[in-house]
């Protein structure tokens, strides 16, 4: 069944193996992975072969002999220092064929106030659900309220993989699928039984399926009105500010019992809207929304490093270009004239 998104998915105790590894869903899933991608050299070998790659994957599927490869690993910058896991394009491919089928069994349970790696959320609109909810519980801010900002310590490295799996069995029962599940979750680990790679889109998916748990903690348990989420960072507002310090502790001893995972004890942050709520990239205040000065910073000093790599024939102009107007974009959702001014004097 295909959602009208290009998404397959299907009954939860129906073929949903079948759906997974059909040579359609295979295609399909090549079509999206190879966006941005083709001209790398091991997506334009396999692409060579395409037709022997995708027909030799569904196989191995179907008669369970599928193995994950290893992983080449290696760090990127974004900006803080990530340690990213790039799977073979084949495994990717797979990666993706999965991601299709599963999502849409998935996403329609979690809360609408979370905001990552899903269809019609992201960065964007999650700090635009913030300002709004800001307004209301601030009376189209003519009353002060408080923040609670959390994040979770190392939280792709610490995901344990048979908590994830039996949130997975709530509404999968194909067996099928659990082992391809189990040979996904095994084909990496940070410590025996824990851990995704950042990189694979799975990653994200069982990232949302792991923290549901917390949005239901926080919205059925704690009946919490003003929460917004993304990824492992996530935000409550409210007008009292004793309540905040109470609900770090339940934060905490749920995330710890429950999830077996940790808040990050350097990174919660209580703050009033009046002294601006930083969040994805941004800072919130009444009456307006800048970007994080380092984010400033970044941006401009990024800017003038491909600039200089253009002035030495090391870049396409156009490549340049295209950098600065994604630069440009961050800047139109905020308050960020001035910046976008300077960005454009400096390069």
């Amino acid at each position: 069944m295909n959602n009208g998104d290009g998404v397959l998915g299907g009954g939860l105790n129906g073929h949903v193996f079948d759906q997974i590894s059909s040579l359609e869903n295979l295609i399909l899933a090549w079509g999206e992975f190879k966006r941005g991608k083709r001209s790398k050299l091991d997506v334009k070998k396999f692409e060579f072969f395409l037709e022997d790659e995708l027909f030799s994957l569904r196989t191995d599927l179907c008669t369970k002999k599928y193995s994950h490869e290893a992983y080449t690993p290696f760090y990127v910058t974004d900006p803080k220092l990530r340690h990213i896991h790039k799977a073979t394009v084949r495994d990717r491919v797979l990666h993706q064929a999965i991601f299709r089928v599963l999502y849409p069994i998935f996403d329609p349970s979690f809360i609408f106030d979370s905001y990552a790696c899903r269809v019609n959320k992201g960065t964007h609109r999650g700090v635009d659900r913030l300002e709004e909810l800001a307004r209301k519980l601030s009376h189209n801010n003519s009353r002060t309220i408080f923040s609670l900002k959390c994040d979770v310590k190392k939280f792709f490295d610490s995901i344990d993989h048979s908590i994830l799996r039996n949130l997975i069995e709530r509404k999968i029962s194909d067996p099928d699928v659990l082992w391809l599940v189990q040979v996904i979750l095994d084909s990496y680990a940070t410590t025996p039984g824990r851990g995704l790679p950042l990189g694979n889109v799975t990653s994200q998916l069982f990232a949302n399926i792991y923290l549901h748990e917390l949005d239901q903690f926080a919205k059925q348990t704690l009946k919490l009105k003003y929460y917004v989420r993304y990824c492992d960072d996530f935000i409550v507002l409210t007008d009292n500010h004793t309540d905040l310090h109470t609900l770090k502790e339940r934060f905490a001893d749920f995330l710890d019992t429950t999830l077996h995972l940790t808040l990050h004890p350097h990174k919660i942050v209580i703050r009033t809207y009046r002294q601006g709520i930083d969040f994805l990239g941004y800072v919130v205040r009444p009456h307006c929304r800048t970007v994080r000065t380092t984010t400033k910073k970044r941006i401009l000093r990024k800017a003038e490093q491909l600039r200089s790599l253009v002035g030495q024939g090391e870049l396409e102009p156009e490549t340049f270009h295209q950098a600065l107007q994604s630069y440009i974009g961050i800047l139109d959702h905020c308050d960020g004239h001035t910046i976008a001014c300077e960005l454009e004097k400096r390069t």
